[in-house]
């Protein structure tokens, strides 16, 4: 298959996909998600190969959690197109309604960003995350899933497609990348792609940004960061610092570092360290965490990296000043999180953290699509522009300016002849 070839046509079509109601598109879902069940033996069973083949090649453990799609993942995917169904349609929604003068308005309306390129490494249960936020969202979308799981990826990807397509879509919907070789190829189509949202590992990413000209949107590593203030509340703290380090270690959103109030290190430290024990958590230290809780020694420079297992580094720390210092410039501007009883304290943090997700007193592990209630989330962003943090519907639409006259020109406003009356529209009655 050339890509590029396939790629244009895409392009062809995404008008057509961008133009089709919210009744066509929310059907086409609920059509995706009868066949995944209808045909969940199926799909299975080019999982259970996938994870034979995986296993054979010595993949550990948390990369094998990801690679599984079983009746639990099937279940949770279906939820989420069924919860991203029944969301308000993302498009033709007014913005700004703006009369510039007597006949002559202005409407800003969201769109569909046009053609998204989606790459992701694993989980298989992204494929139907990302195709039915980007049918949902108008948008048409070039799939292209890691080699551990291409059995699965196939399956889905038929199965979907072929229901959306029956459902009224376009051909150019969608499109599956399945070839190694084909990455290259796509990231060298700037000229008919609009987005590229990679999902996968620091170096993947990276080189995927790097390696095109097309904007790029998503992140590059997930180390997050617990920081217990000096007014925490213990009960609050161990089950929150347990849950993000353990209930699903391989994402990124799953905490890495825990800082601690040097007032409070002596008395927390052992709570932590008794109950991430029994987790069957690692801890990783500095010298003056080893001096109160058993650990492994840890260099400074270390706290940059992202474990995605059973290990967690520890620090103690002067001042939630200190704290937020530390989180800035070993962090990834992903999810960080302060426990304290003190509100000014949980603000001040806040806004001192660079990242795009900042809690008080949960678990990081909140920081997903499903559990903002987008439906699902296509990704994840780290960056400040156009989109931040679990990216679901929203952050796949962009926004064009429409301007209605009656045969104004320009020539007559710079002259002074006619002028500027500035008056905002009701947005709920126009158009």
């Amino acid at each position: 298959m050339d890509i590029r070839t396939e790629v244009k046509k895409m392009k062809a079509d995404s008008p057509i996909m961008a133009g089709l109601s919210q009744e066509v598109r929310n059907k086409a879902l609920l059509g995706a998600a009868e066949a995944l069940l209808d045909n969940k033996e199926k799909i299975f069973q080019a999982n259970r190969e996938d994870m034979e083949q995986a296993e054979q090649a010595g993949l550990g453990q948390a990369v094998l959690k990801r690679l599984k799609f079983d009746e639990h993942k099937l279940e949770d995917v279906i939820k989420g197109i069924h919860d991203l169904i029944k969301l308000p349609d993302p498009l033709s929604q007014v913005q700004l309604a703006r009369e510039l003068d007597q006949g002559l308005e202005l409407y800003r309306v969201t769109c569909p960003i046009g053609v998204i390129g989606i790459i992701f490494e694993a989980r298989p249960d992204a494929l139907v995350q990302i195709s039915s936020l980007c049918i949902k969202s108008g948008n048409c979308a070039v799939l292209k899933g890691g080699k551990e799981t291409a059995r699965t990826n196939k399956v889905l990807f038929h199965l979907i497609y072929h229901a959306v397509t029956e459902c009224g879509l376009p051909k150019g919907c969608m499109l599956q990348a399945e070839l190694h070789n084909e990455i290259d190829e796509l990231l060298a189509c700037d000229d008919c792609v609009d987005l590229l949202i990679p999902r996968g590992s620091n170096q993947f990413v990276q080189y995927i940004m790097d390696h095109t000209k097309i904007p790029v949107m998503g992140h590059a590593d997930g180390v997050c960061h617990i920081y217990v203030d000096q007014d925490y509340d213990p009960e609050k703290a161990v089950p929150i610092l347990v849950d993000a380090k353990t209930q699903y270690t391989a994402a990124c959103n799953a905490v890495e570092t825990l800082l601690v109030h040097r007032d409070v290190a002596e008395e927390f430290l052992p709570q932590a360290e008794k109950a991430l024990k029994e987790a069957g958590v690692k801890i990783r230290g500095t010298r003056e965490v080893s001096q109160i809780i058993p650990c492994e020694l840890m260099e400074e420079e270390e706290f940059h990296r992202e474990y995605l297992d059973l290990v967690l580094s520890v620090k103690i720390v002067g001042d939630l000043e200190e704290a937020a210092d530390h989180i800035n410039t070993y962090g990834s501007h992903h999810t960080d999180c302060i426990i304290t009883e003190n509100k000014e304290h949980a603000l001040k943090f806040m806004q001192l953290v660079d990242s795009a997700g900042v809690y008080q007193n949960c678990s990081t592990r909140f920081a997903d699509g499903f559990r903002y209630g987008f439906g699902a989330e296509v990704g994840i962003s780290t960056g400040k522009i156009h989109a931040r943090g679990p990216v679901g519907l929203e952050g796949l639409v962009t926004y064009k300016y429409k301007l209605f006259g009656q045969g104004q020109i320009v020539g007559d406003y710079a002259s002074g002849k006619k002028a500027f009356h500035f008056r905002d529209l009701d947005k709920g009655t126009c158009l």
